[in-house]
């Protein structure tokens, strides 16, 4: 099988278990609506949002849908769409470690992408266990 290979992709590999477990904490001046519903809205860096679910959810999650950056090489104003390919991996690869340890075993994975980086999406979720 290809082995898609990056550069830094020894430091993606790793850094979803290098990212620390960040404790949730309720802001309940933002809170709307029946107490003991189970939705969230996490505010903070993905990563660490992600890993703080991991202790409450890790198995449980059918499904999850994600709409990263295209990388279409457009500036937005609250993010930069123009990532060098081995940057764009490597800033997805953590994130996708995550989101798998969180799946259940029926779950699905759905991801909107074009194809600027399509490509080199399937390469990196074509094999569950890459670490």
């Amino acid at each position: 099988m290809p082995i898609l290979h990056w550069l830094n992709k020894g430091d993606a590999v790793t850094a979803a278990k290098r990212s620390p477990y960040r404790l949730l904490e309720e802001v309940s001046s933002l809170s709307i609506g029946d107490p003991d519903n189970e939705n969230l809205l996490i505010q903070g860096d993905n990563l660490e949002a992600l890993k703080a679910l991991i202790p409450f959810y890790a198995g449980k999650v059918k499904c999850i849908y994600i709409d990263p950056p295209y990388n279409t090489k457009s500036a937005f104003e609250h993010y930069d769409d123009n990532l060098e390919h081995s940057i764009w991996l490597s800033v997805m690869y953590p994130r996708l470690e995550i989101l798998w340890e969180l799946l259940s075993d029926d779950g699905v994975i759905l991801i909107s992408i074009n194809d600027d980086e399509g490509h080199y999406l399937k390469a990196i979720t074509s094999v569950r266990n890459i670490s």
